[in-house]
């Protein structure tokens, strides 16, 4: 019998030859390949096992999952590395728990990952919200500034820790050693949901990595950009000022009793490649880096974001607005060369490479945006972004959530309080919190999504939203 769901879909997927600037970081099975771990490829159903005798356990590391762990630790130069296997959701949530008590404070970006907000919800804690500085020409979250966190320090002396993103979703890094002095001088806890920069560290010309600028926790995904399987990540406790006896038994209390061992192995992979091939992988990373950015600004009205000193620019944002090419246009297009990006936001077109690749893979990006660069009308004017970009730096006065919740129709809940997170997805970050009040322009953002076509968690197919 045909198999027409997720099988079939994979499969066809994969034999597009189709070029990949999303996430995973590895690109397919050939970097695999070429470093000699074909044969784990070839032999993967028999490699998914269960802790049977020497296979070590991952809530108990006495033998082979714990060496895995120690060359995670000789590359981050971190205190203790463990193992993930819910991907950096749930080191995330279980930082969070054992960072801050329950019913606690925690002082935490607006623009953080939704897994932050459960972590909210299962600790019962009570959120303090730094805003990002906005990137206006884009409408989009930047930099988390220092002196936002001092302020609310300040303002919030019961707080017990400080968490934000960095790199965010577009590769915007915020100062994380100015803000880990304000954050330790006022012996509070810093987590760094570091998901998007788990390459950073083995970067010379990058923002520096969390771990090398003083967070004591960093969780980062080693699926988005480097080489293990989805669902895969590594959480590094950097510092004393978290009991890791404590992390430990919320890290178990957070992820499957059934880990995978697929995963785990790949994350044993990734972390063999980078010992032994770092240099090189990474050297090249940056050469083609190089070239695509010296390239693409040859094109005629084609702009790529940059705000130097804070970018991460293995992330390519990409803008044609110039040619009358709103992001969502330019994805279609590139897909019809079997292109395939990461994220839409207004007029930007977000690449995410990864250390997987090639220099063809650049190339044929290039050759095609140079190709829609030539059939096109420069019309000197911008594409029109959406007009509910603003609504995702506004701030919301914060109220309780709700506890007795109930469905209402989008078209009816204007100046209702929100009681479950409305997430857009991607980028995974809640356009409104439980406890903000639901406007009109709200409404209409929403809707203006949904009509794309776009994923919004916390909207049922019929419209309904969960409200006080």
């Amino acid at each position: 019998m045909e198999n027409k769901g997720i099988t079939q879909f994979l499969t066809k997927h994969a034999g597009l030859d189709p070029v990949s600037f999303h996430m995973p970081g590895h690109k397919g099975s050939g970097i695999y390949e070429k470093y000699g771990y074909g044969h784990f490829l070839d032999n993967i159903m028999g490699c998914d096992i269960t802790e049977i005798q020497g296979a070590d356990n991952l809530f108990q590391t006495e033998g082979i999952i714990k060496e895995t762990a120690e060359k995670y630790k000789e590359l981050y130069d971190s205190n203790e590395s463990y193992l993930l296997i819910n991907g950096t959701s749930g080191g995330l949530i279980a930082s969070i728990l054992a960072a801050v008590p329950e019913g606690g404070k925690l002082i935490m970006a607006r623009n953080c990952h939704k897994s932050v907000f459960n972590a909210l919800t299962l600790g019962h804690i009570e959120p303090v919200y730094a805003y990002p500085e906005i990137v206006e020409e884009y409408g989009i979250s930047g930099v988390v500034e220092s002196k936002e966190i001092e302020r609310l320090i300040e303002a919030n002396p019961d707080a017990e820790a400080v968490i934000l993103p960095s790199p965010n979703y577009y590769g915007i890094c915020s100062d994380i050693k100015a803000i880990a002095q304000v954050v330790h001088h006022a012996g509070k806890v810093l987590i760094v949901d570091q998901a998007h920069g788990a390459h950073l560290k083995f970067f010379g010309k990058m923002p520096l990595s969390a771990e090398e600028c003083g967070a004591d926790i960093a969780v980062n995904s080693t699926h988005k950009t480097l080489l293990s399987f989805t669902q895969s990540a590594v959480l590094n406790l950097n510092s004393d000022r978290v009991d890791k006896y404590l992390l430990e038994d919320k890290l178990q209390a957070m992820e499957s009793t059934s880990p995978s061992y697929i995963l785990m192995a790949s994350l044993d992979i990734n972390a063999d490649i980078l010992l032994s091939h770092g240099k090189e992988l990474f050297d090249r990373w940056q050469e083609n880096l190089n070239m695509f950015y010296a390239e693409a600004s040859r094109i005629e009205g084609l702009t790529l974001m940059e705000l130097p000193g804070h970018m991460d620019k293995t992330k390519i944002n990409i803008d044609m607005s110039a040619y009358g090419l709103r992001g969502s246009l330019l994805e279609e297009l590139l897909l019809r060369e079997n292109i395939f990006s990461e994220l839409v936001t207004g007029n930007i077109l977000m690449c995410m490479t990864g250390i997987g690749n090639t220099d063809e893979d650049f190339r044929r990006l290039l050759s095609a945006l140079k190709s829609i660069a030539e059939q096109r009308q420069l019309t000197g004017i911008a594409a029109e972004a959406s007009h509910g970009a603003h609504l995702w730096s506004k701030r919301r006065p914060l109220k309780k959530a709700p506890k007795i919740k109930k469905l209402v129709s989008l078209e009816d809940c204007a100046g209702k309080i929100c009681a479950a997170s409305i997430i857009p997805y991607p980028p995974g970050i809640p356009f409104i919190c439980p406890g903000e009040e639901i406007g009109e322009e709200e409404i209409q953002y929403i809707k203006e999504l949904r009509l794309r076509g776009e994923k919004v968690i916390g909207v049922s197919e019929d419209g309904m939203i969960s409200v006080g």
